[in-house]
């Protein structure tokens, strides 16, 4: 391309790049404005089931820019206009730069204020306690299977689940040496575990060190000499470590799915929600058979079902399932209220959109 024609297209950038600002300006008008309605109305500012339609609205319409990167785009612009109506406050189960971080900011952009605790009971509490908005925790990854002290958490707790989130657990190498220098290795067991045929190949005579953290595993290669880290894109951004190896997992497609944790029901139906509901059974023969059994009676499909002690009493169990449709649907009520005739108690946790895994 001929340099006046390089420079007749930047000025046309240029132009269009002025004319999207402006609009984006007058969207935050508006935002400003829904914000406004949704004080008046006790409505909450995060809404899973609007941002769900505005995303597919968005990303159906890109004709040249890939839909993912039109969403990542729409995600940032979500957020500012979250905190022109309210600064949202998320808790979630840290510290910083592990991949629940990372759930939290692919959720809720980087205009939110983003609080670590330790443990996850604690973004319960503080949820509850009204210190934080909401929480993100994990629930279960593709690999390693379900986050059973969240499930716990549920049994005692009034919060209801308002969103999910799922995103690829990518592990990377992170060092300021090369790595035919790199002579320790920190990070977190399950990370470790999850990298351990590469390592083997790669790093063969490493001295492996496990960490509480993959964040504290990022940390210590930024102490100690000769040493790298197993930990994500955004560690290496926070302690200015190097990517030598990206994605040196074991096995491909490895996911992990995060909720969101809130007060209230908050959604509406898209069309393709998901509903979490917690039940108990009775004590006696076929019990949990009579309290599936409507599902398959009115074609509700079962996508997920966890079975949990109570800890009240001695082999008292409580499940969860999850089902696809919203609470509100005719086809769901009915089968909820035949449900009830065969389980000591029933709640439902929340319904929201699903997501398609990594989306």
């Amino acid at each position: 391309m001929a340099e006046n024609d390089l420079e007749s297209v930047r000025k046309k950038v240029e132009e269009l790049d002025i004319k999207i600002v402006e609009l984006i300006d007058k969207r935050a008008e508006l935002a400003k404005k829904a914000g406004e309605a949704k004080k008046s109305e006790g409505i909450e500012v995060y809404d899973a089931s609007r941002e769900a339609e505005v995303m597919a609205n968005v990303a159906g319409h890109a004709k040249i820019m890939p839909k993912e990167d039109v969403k990542s785009i729409y995600r940032e612009i979500i957020s500012a206009s979250r905190g022109i109506q309210a600064s949202l406050k998320i808790a979630y189960f840290g510290p910083k730069t592990t991949f629940t971080h990372m759930a939290a900011i692919k959720e809720f952009g980087n205009a939110a204020d983003y609080i670590a605790y330790d443990s996850i009971a604690e973004v319960f509490e503080n949820v509850e306690k009204g210190n934080a908005d909401l929480g993100v925790v994990p629930v279960e990854n593709s690999t390693e299977g379900t986050v059973n002290h969240t499930l716990d958490m549920f049994i005692n707790s009034n919060l209801g689940i308002k969103g999910e989130i799922s995103i690829p657990v990518i592990h990377n190498l992170l060092s300021n040496s090369t790595i035919s220098d790199v002579k320790k290795l920190y990070s977190h067991p399950q990370a470790i575990a999850q990298c351990r045929k590469w390592i083997s190949k790669n790093l063969p005579k490493v001295e492996i060190i496990e960490t509480s953290s993959t964040t504290k595993g990022a940390e210590s290669a930024t102490v100690y000499h000769s040493s790298a880290a197993i930990a994500s894109r955004l560690a290496a951004e926070e302690f200015g470590l190097k990517i030598v190896a990206e994605n040196i997992s074991d096995l491909a497609n490895n996911f992990t799915r995060f909720l969101v944790i809130g007060k209230g029901d908050g959604n509406n139906a898209t069309g393709k929600d998901k509903t979490s509901i917690m039940f108990s059974v009775k004590h006696e023969a076929g019990a949990l058979f009579n309290a599936l059994k409507p599902l398959h009676d009115n074609n509700v499909n079962m996508t997920k079902i966890e079975s949990r002690p109570t800890r009240a009493k001695s082999w008292e169990y409580v499940f969860f399932v999850d089902v696809q449709g919203f609470r509100d649907d005719a086809k769901i009520q009915k089968t909820i209220a035949e449900m009830q005739k065969s389980c000591g108690f029933i709640k439902i946790l929340g319904s929201y959109p699903e997501k398609a895994t990594g989306e």
